[in-house]
């Protein structure tokens, strides 16, 4: 896994914030691979509740890593009981790796 222990804890902080403790998080894609170089950084939040607003809420999240991580593109791919789960969802379950 290419995150050094500081870029886990902000992901991890920064989900538990805005999403409340119950948040877990799963780095899919690239990062997971130690034998790449570059890419961006792939997470699947999955929370217990409903979300009223998932793009405003995974653009946050997006936001607030991304300048915390110095400008490093991220995408936020979220998953909740009200949200359809779609072929992505089931790849980053199988690839990823629990945060």
């Amino acid at each position: 896994m290419r995150l050094t222990p500081a870029q886990i804890d902000i992901i991890k902080t920064t989900a538990q914030t805005v999403l409340g403790d119950g948040a877990r998080v799963m780095l899919f894609g690239s990062r997971v691979d130690d034998e790449t170089k570059g890419g961006d950084v792939d997470v699947m939040i999955e929370v217990p509740q409903s979300l009223a607003e998932p793009a405003l809420v995974s653009a946050r999240i997006a936001s607030r890593i991304s300048r915390a991580m110095h400008g490093r593109k991220v995408d936020v791919l979220l998953k909740a009981p009200n949200l359809q789960e779609q072929a992505i969802h089931r790849i980053a379950a199988q690839q990823g790796v629990t945060l």
